[in-house]
């Protein structure tokens, strides 16, 4: 019972792991690693600083989507919409 119970959470780990490397993987082919980074400021805040700016709104996603999509105080993206709210949660869960 045991092994299947270990079994169970590697599997829910690497596919974490796998989805967080994913959306990793769609903010650089979305080109938002050209001016952001995690830790240190390039032309745009760290998205450590971002996270820390947003935590605990509410409102936080739509928000950055808005931005981000809109080109309002950021500049406008090709990314779907879609693709641009998996990027808004995944910078929030950093």
């Amino acid at each position: 019972m045991k092994r299947i119970a270990m079994a169970v959470a590697a599997s829910i780990a690497l596919a974490a792991s796998n989805a967080a490397s994913t959306q990793e993987a769609l903010a650089k082919s979305s080109g938002c690693f050209k001016c952001h980074a995690m830790d240190t400021k390039k032309i745009g805040p760290p998205f450590k600083d971002i996270v820390a700016k947003y935590k605990g709104n509410t409102a936080a996603e739509a928000t950055l989507a808005a931005k981000i999509s809109g080109g309002k105080g950021h500049p406008a993206v090709k990314a779907s919409p879609d693709d641009v709210k998996t990027l808004v949660k995944w910078i929030l869960s950093q």
